[in-house]
């Protein structure tokens, strides 16, 4: 398995065909991902690509950070593993209980 790299800074414009020719210089991706709002699906200006191996993910982050793309400075580096947090509702305890506090003068 290869290594993911977060890409930041992304032109709202970029197109994944893009990230994987721009990586592809560096070694062979083997994913790029754009990553956009699940509603407007517009591009969040970050994505990851997955280089097929770590010397090449390695020559992909020296290569590219803090380098321009479409008039914004990238951010390049190995991605961290996603957390995600236990379950749980949330603090929505607690009763109804009497507010008020006038409802007994009616």
């Amino acid at each position: 398995m290869g290594t993911k790299l977060y890409v930041g800074g992304l032109p709202y414009s970029a197109t994944e065909q893009q990230l994987t020719e721009t990586f592809g210089a560096h070694g062979t991706v083997a994913s790029a991902k754009i990553i956009s709002d699940k509603f407007t699906g517009q591009s969040r200006g970050f994505g990851f690509v997955e280089m097929s191996s770590d010397a090449e993910a390695k020559a992909a982050i020296t290569a590219l950070n803090d380098t321009d793309m479409g008039g914004r400075k990238l951010t390049v580096n190995e991605a961290k593993p996603m957390e995600r947090s236990g379950g749980g509702g949330g603090g929505f305890g607690g009763g109804g209980g009497d507010r008020g506090g006038k409802r007994d003068r009616w």
